[in-house]
């Protein structure tokens, strides 16, 4: 039963805006919070060095403090902020899908936790298909005025 319910998309889609409101609300009061998320659905731009993305477990806790907080921001259906990584604080900008948040944290207490299960929604590309290509190819020979465009 369990199952149906955190497998559901409008589950997740009431999930994810909870965990936005959360957010918003946390920026408005400007208090700092923690993400915990699962970093398989995480981006970095741009990427991080190997041996510092290789330290990171399959979920991750990002703090967003100071001027990682000060950047932060909700674009679409993410979390966005810059932070610096490793001993030489290299710098990224940190793209985090909303569903892909598991717990919010603040003062080392959950305020939120999203037990829906995240799947990232694959994207259909629009394809051309030959035949508008051909229209297109047709309507542009059509006009007398386009033969100038060819040779004799």
């Amino acid at each position: 039963m369990l199952d149906s319910i955190i497998e559901d998309k409008k589950f997740a889609d009431v999930m994810q805006k909870n965990i936005e409101n959360l957010l918003l609300y946390l920026f408005e009061r400007e208090h700092y919070f923690g993400i915990l998320c699962k970093i398989e659905h995480v981006v970095f731009e741009p990427p991080l060095p190997k041996e510092i993305s290789a330290e990171f477990r399959s979920m991750t806790l990002f703090f967003l403090a100071g001027y990682t907080f000060e950047t932060a921001s909700i674009v679409e259906d993410d979390l966005v902020f810059e932070a610096g990584f490793g001993a030489e604080n290299f710098g990224s900008i940190v793209t985090v899908p909303l569903k892909a948040i598991v717990q919010i944290i603040a003062d080392e207490t959950p305020l939120l936790i999203n037990l829906a299960n995240y799947k990232k929604e694959k994207k259909v590309a629009k394809s051309l298909d030959n035949g508008g290509v051909e229209n297109s190819m047709a309507s542009f020979l059509s006009n007398p005025e386009n033969s100038k465009f060819f040779k004799k």
